[in-house]
Parts: C-alpha cells; sequence; structure tokens
C-alpha cells in the first residue's frame, strides 16, 4: 500500500512538470539545434492547442529539420495556425502556394494568406503583395506603390528602394527626383547595394538632391563592396580617372575584374587595363581574388 501511494505521489508531482514542456522549451531546443528534441516538444504542444507550436511544426516539416521534410504535412500545420490567425503561418502558407512549391503556383490562396498577414502588419506580406501589383498584366502600378509604401514605413529597405524606383520613373506616384532620393537614401543607409548605386549616381550628380561628387562617390563605393556590378564599374572609372578618389590603377583594374566576372563590361577600362605596367596589373589581379563583399 504505501508503494503504491508513493508511486501515485510521484506520478501526481511529475504531472505538472510534464505538461509545462511548452513552446518556449521548443524554441530553446531550437536554437540549440536539438532539431528532434524541438520537433517532439512542439508537437506535443500543437497538439495540445498551442498555435505557436503548430506554425514551428510548420518550419520543421518543410525544412525537414528533426523529422523528414514533408512539405504537405508542412502546409496542414502552417493551415492550422494561421486558421487561428499566426501572422508567421500566414506569410508561409501564402509563399508556399505563390512560389507553386506544391506545384503550379497558386495566386488566389496566395494573395488570401498574403493579405491576412498583411492585414497584420507584416512588411515582408505588404511587399510580396507590391510586387504582385507590378507583375499583374496590365500592372496596377497604384496598388503596387501603396503596398511598398506601407512596408517602406516600417523600414523594409526592399519596399523602400522600389518606391523610390517609382517615384523616379512615375509609376503609380507623381513623379519626383525628391521623394526618390529620400527612399533610396533610407534603403541605402540600411545597406540596400542597389539604393547606394542609385542614390550614388543621384547626389554624383546633383540629379534631385545636394550635388557632392565625393559623397556621391562614396554611396558607389558601398554599393560596389556590397557586390554590385554597375557600381563597380563606376567605382573603377573614378579610380582610373582619378575624379573624386585619388588616382590608383591597381584599385581601378580590381574593381574592373569585379565588374566584368558580374556581367558589367567596359571596352575603355580594357584598354585602361592593358596599358598599365605588369607589376600594377598583378597586384590589381590580386586585389580581385581577395575582394569579399560585405
Amino acid at each position: 500500500m504505501k508503494i503504491r501511494l508513493a508511486v501515485l505521489l510521484c506520478l501526481a508531482l511529475a504531472g505538472p512538470a510534464l505538461a509545462q514542456s511548452s513552446y518556449e522549451e521548443a524554441v530553446s531546443l531550437y536554437e540549440d539545434k536539438d532539431y528532434k528534441g524541438a520537433f517532439t516538444v512542439a508537437e506535443a504542444a500543437a497538439k495540445r492547442g498551442d498555435i505557436r507550436a503548430m506554425a514551428m511544426l510548420g518550419v520543421l516539416y518543410q525544412k525537414g529539420l528533426g523529422v523528414t521534410a514533408d512539405l504537405n504535412k508542412a502546409v496542414d500545420w502552417y493551415a492550422d495556425a494561421a486558421e487561428k490567425n499566426n501572422l508567421g503561418a500566414q506569410y508561409s502558407l501564402g509563399e508556399i502556394y505563390l512560389n507553386g512549391a506544391l506545384g503550379e503556383p497558386d495566386t488566389v490562396r496566395g494573395r488570401y494568406w498574403m493579405l491576412k498577414a498583411a492585414g497584420q502588419g507584416k512588411p515582408e506580406a505588404q511587399h510580396r503583395l507590391g510586387l504582385l501589383a507590378a507583375a499583374e498584366a496590365p500592372p496596377d502600378w497604384t496598388d503596387a506603390a501603396e503596398w511598398f509604401r506601407k512596408a517602406a514605413a516600417q523600414g523594409y529597405a526592399d519596399s523602400q528602394y522600389n518606391l523610390g524606383v517609382l517615384y523616379a520613373e512615375g509609376r503609380g506616384v507623381d513623379a519626383s527626383k525628391v521623394m526618390a532620393g529620400e527612399w533610396f537614401a533610407k534603403a541605402a543607409v540600411q545597406g540596400h547595394r542597389d539604393a547606394a548605386l542609385d542614390y550614388g549616381i543621384m547626389v554624383f550628380r546633383g540629379d534631385g538632391v545636394k550635388k557632392d561628387e565625393k559623397v556621391g562617390a562614396q554611396w558607389l563605393l558601398v554599393s560596389a563592396r556590397r557586390g554590385n556590378p554597375v557600381a563597380q564599374n563606376r567605382v573603377a572609372r573614378l579610380y582610373a580617372t582619378g575624379k573624386a578618389f585619388d588616382v590608383d590603377p591597381a584599385e581601378a583594374m580590381k574593381w574592373h575584374i569585379l565588374a566584368k566576372a558580374g556581367g558589367r563590361s567596359d571596352a575603355w577600362l580594357d584598354e585602361f587595363v592593358a596599358r598599365l605596367p605588369m607589376a600594377t596589373q598583378e597586384e590589381g589581379e590580386a586585389r580581385a581574388r581577395t575582394f569579399k563583399p560585405d
């Protein structure tokens, strides 16, 4: 009798502890890369109705972490969580449908879930809806601009850049170089390489913004260091000609090599490089080989 009572007491004490296996524990296991453990805990929590755990199971099944990858099961778990208004699940489900991961793209379902996520303020979803509007035939530039604006207002760099492009081209908004420059600058500050290129060109030329060749050249350099081949070509010319930068033939050659590798050829720079002393060419090649994008 005493033994039976001891067992009952032990189970009574263990019960609440076991019940405390939670989403937070699954997250901790996931962060420790114990994906099997994360799956086990998340599955138990999901079956108890934890919406966040349902969404996590979607991620684990989609990526094949701690369990065999199964996109259909991922979609089922995402759908359960999305129906209960889980923001991440709504966005992930929208992407799966839009990307055609299950077969043909399903823009109706994809847009439906993106709208749900965007309505909850997810900037990635708002940006995606902007891209969808821009891809329509014909494009709905006004709708695209509105969605990009919503995401841009939250600091989403890709939308800030796209909004700048729309202002520069007058698509869906009144053309304004001033507004284009403002949005390019916001994205450039966040390290967006295309925005840094466009903003650098605007500043270098004084196109819609205050002209400053040295500052513009620095923004071009930011873009070049992040791997933009057009910016690399512009920077190569600046180092070759000594405009905004001190003349540095080896550095010019480095950026020219990188730009060409990225598909940006330049006949003038080809001739410039061909005339350089062999030692300078070797230095330029060495710098190009050791280059790593920021």
